[in-house]
Parts: C-alpha cells; sequence; structure tokens
C-alpha cells in the first residue's frame, strides 16, 4: 500500500492543530472578555445608580443636587464619578448635574463628540428633546484604563494559547512530515557492503524523485566501488608475474660464475625493474582517471606542441631501437583541457607504437579534421585485427600476437579514460601502409 501524499498528511495534521488552537483561542477569548465585560457593565450600573442617587432621594422625590464633598461616605467608595450627567434647557439654562464640579458645554446637536474640560477630555454624547436637553459624558482616562486592563488581563491567557497552537503545529508537522526521518532511516541503514535500492513503493510520490536520485547515486557508488576493487584485484595479478621475473633474474645474478654472465643478468635485471616501474606507473596513471576524480582543470593547450614536446621524450628511446619518429604537423589547433592528462594520453600512444614496432616507423600528427581538432599517432607495425580493436581497451587486455610480449595491457584503457574526461573519442583504424593508427579527435 503507497503511504499517503506528504502535502495530504502535513495539510491534514497542519488544519487539525489550527482547527483545534482556533476553537482554544475563541472560547478563552470569549470567556476572558465575558468576564471582563461583566465588570465593565457592573461598574457602568453602579456609575448610573450614583448619578441617579445624586437628584433623587430614596424614595423617589426629585430635589436639588447637593455638591459632591456633601455626599455621603457610600459615594465615596468609588471615588471620582466616571460618568456625569446634565439636562438643560432648550434656551442653555442648566437644570440639573450630577457632578457640579465638572462644567460640561452647552451642545444643541445630537450626538457624540469629545470636549475638553478642567484639563481633561470626556467624551460626551448629546440629546436633544422636545422640552431640553439631556447629555451624558465619561472620562477618557477612565475609557484609556479599562483598555489597559483588559489588554494586561489577555496577554497571559493569550500567552498560553500560542503556546499551546505552537505545540499542536510541531505536534503536526512532525507526524505530517514522518516520512522524511523514514526515508532518512532508510538511507542510513545503508553500507558499503549493502547498497540495494531504496523501493519506491515504500515512500509517499513527493519523495520518488529524491528516493531515485539516492538509489542512483549508490548505483554509482557502487559501480567505483567495484571497479576500484577490480583494479586492485588485477594490479595485484599482474604484478606478481613481474615480481616473480625479478626475483628469478636476481638469482641469477647471485649464480653467475662469470662476468659475462653477471652483465646478462644484470641487463634482464634492469630491464625487469623498468617493465615494474612501467607497470606501476601505469596503474597511478589509471587511479587518478577514475569516475571519482576530481573535475579538470581546463585551459588551452596547443596540440601541435604537445606533439613536439612527446616526440623530443621519445626520441632517444626510438634512435635506439631503430625506429623513425617524427611529427607531422599541418596546423596548430587548440583545445580546453589538462596538459597534463593530455600528456599522459599522448605518451601511452607513442609507447604502444614504439613497443611494437620494432625497426618500424611511427609518425605522430596533428592537425583539423573537418573543423575538429585531433592527434593521431601512425605505426607501421603489425597492427590490431578488427575484431580485438573494441576489446583493447579494456583494463589489462592484451592482443594477440608476439608485439603485445612485455606491454600490460593498460596503455589505451588509460588513453580511453583521458579522452572521456575531454569530450574526446578515439578511433583504432589501419595505417596508410599497414599498421595502425590511432585517432583521438576532441570537439570542435
Amino acid at each position: 500500500m503507497t503511504p499517503a501524499s506528504i502535502h495530504r498528511r502535513v495539510l491534514m495534521w497542519t488544519l487539525g492543530a489550527l482547527a483545534l488552537g482556533a476553537c482554544l483561542l475563541v472560547g478563552g477569548s470569549w470567556w476572558l472578555l465575558a468576564q471582563e465585560m461583566g465588570e465593565v457593565f457592573e461598574d457602568n450600573l453602579k456609575q448610573v445608580a450614583l448619578a441617579v442617587a445624586s437628584h433623587h432621594d430614596s424614595n423617589g422625590t426629585a430635589r436639588q443636587p447637593r455638591l459632591v464633598h456633601q455626599l455621603p461616605r457610600v459615594y465615596e467608595e468609588y471615588g471620582k464619578f466616571e460618568f456625569v450627567t446634565q439636562v438643560w434647557s432648550r434656551d442653555g439654562k442648566r437644570l440639573h448635574s450630577s457632578d457640579e464640579t465638572v462644567d460640561l458645554p452647552f451642545l444643541s446637536r445630537s450626538g457624540p463628540t469629545v470636549v475638553t474640560v478642567g484639563g481633561e477630555s470626556w467624551h460626551l454624547y448629546t440629546v436633544v428633546l422636545e422640552d431640553g436637553i439631556v447629555q451624558s459624558a465619561q472620562r477618557s482616562s477612565e475609557r484609556d484604563s479599562l483598555a489597559r486592563e483588559t489588554a494586561s488581563g489577555l496577554i497571559l491567557p493569550a500567552l498560553v494559547m500560542l503556546g499551546a497552537i505552537a505545540g499542536l503545529l510541531m505536534l503536526a508537522l512532525r507526524r505530517g512530515l514522518a516520512p522524511l526521518s523514514q526515508a532518512a532511516s532508510d538511507v542510513t541503514a545503508r553500507t558499503v557492503e549493502a547498497l540495494h535500492p531504496i523501493p519506491l513503493a515504500a515512500h509517499p510520490p513527493e519523495l520518488h524523485p529524491l528516493v531515485s536520485a539516492v538509489n542512483d547515486l549508490m548505483a554509482r557508488l557502487g559501480s567505483a566501488l567495484a571497479l576500484q576493487r577490480n583494479l586492485v584485484a588485477d594490479a595485484a595479478h599482474e604484478l606478481r608475474t613481474p615480481i616473480a621475473a625479478l626475483r628469478l633474474q636476481l638469482q641469477l645474478l647471485e649464480r653467475a660464475t662469470d662476468a659475462g654472465q653477471r652483465e646478462a643478468a644484470l641487463a634482464e635485471l634492469g630491464a625487469g625493474i623498468a617493465r615494474a616501474q612501467h607497470l606501476v606507473e601505469q596503474l597511478l596513471q589509471l587511479s587518478r582517471l577514475g569516475p571519482e576524480t576530481p573535475a579538470l582543470q581546463s585551459r588551452p593547450v596547443n596540440l601541435a606542441d604537445l606533439v613536439r614536446t612527446a616526440v623530443g621524450h621519445f626520441s632517444t628511446r626510438a634512435e635506439q631501437n631503430g625506429i623513425d619518429l617524427g611529427a607531422v604537423i599541418s596546423e596548430s589547433p587548440e583545445v580546453d583541457g589538462d596538459a597534463q592528462q593530455l600528456a599522459i594520453l599522448l605518451n601511452n600512444l607513442i609507447d604502444n607504437a614504439l613497443r611494437h614496432t620494432p625497426g618500424g616507423k611511427v609518425d605522430v600528427a596533428a592537425g583539423l579534421d573537418a573543423g575538429k581538432p585531433y592527434i593521431a599517432v601512425i605505426d607501421s607495425g603489425p597492427g590490431i585485427a578488427p575484431d580485438e580493436r573494441e576489446r583493447v581497451f579494456d583494463r589489462f587486455y592484451r592482443a594477440a600476437g608476439p608485439a603485445a610480449a612485455g606491454g600490460s595491457g593498460l596503455g589505451l584503457a588509460i588513453v580511453k579514460a583521458v579522452a572521456q574526461r575531454h569530450g574526446a573519442s578515439v578511433a583504432l583504424d589501419d595505417g596508410p601502409g599497414g599498421g595502425l593508427r590511432v585517432k583521438v579527435s576532441f570537439p570542435r
């Protein structure tokens, strides 16, 4: 069964947390406001009662208002009047005031307004009747005080409810994003020995691209590790032969009885050491060209200069072996690449050609072919059979024939690896006069 979508899980849990939090907030706010407004209305009732009591006696008979300082002690318990009422005649004569110390202005228009009396702001409401005008006023400071008290009373409950909502949201997000933790656990459970892919069906659809990318990465990592293990195993296998040969040549040197035998044994020992050194160098070169190696630090490389340098490097060896080694340069193309790796590529091609062309001719060329830069090595040796030209790029593969003796089977593998890192292609075909031509073509 495919797990539910992460979007749906997060949405459901988050909406549930918000709905519960909203219920808590609304319910708590309603209860707090009901308590606060109840106190406000009770206080208003007291103030209205005080205002009425200021001009009516206990049996309801109207009487003349008394001064505030003449009020009985019950009035003083509530401090100043919050409300002041006044009655006026239509011609502006004040008939009554609940607080003689407050001199409200006469207004002949109904409605609310704000006035300043004795340096204090009052909210005043005027009602114009047929036979008089009634005014009711309240201090602005009382309203501000009420607002502050209400706000301060709501702060702590609001913080508590905010904490509760935050906790609910954290729980909702944790439950909604639980598949991410499961995916992380699946990745953590993988080891170098167990890089099997993570099943997509066990995770929500939103994680399928990520899981697929992780599976692809693990597959490439597994391939790289397998390649490394194979390289180490092949290297160990290939090194056994030259080391055994060196041991045998050393024994022959120890058993030599005259100068001629010792000289021959020393020559064989030196050649064996050179072959082992060459194999080790090629193994190091190949290990530095794997897929896990850093990206190329490209810069312009002149292929004509590269060819001249390589030919000069091998000229002494070619002369000692009676090989005609030359450079054939028609143009001087440039490519973006790593000069050191391109030199390794060309050196391996020339080394193979010299090794397989005793007493023959080897030409190293550079130029342009249909606008594409190329380098090529053409020899007059026995060549490689067409059915073997694909396999010679495999590591430690040696083509059949006596010319393959003494080779490590790594030269063309190194050439292919360097070419791939530079986006180039390697082609093997017959040379103009027989032999083999190896051509490395670079992008335009």
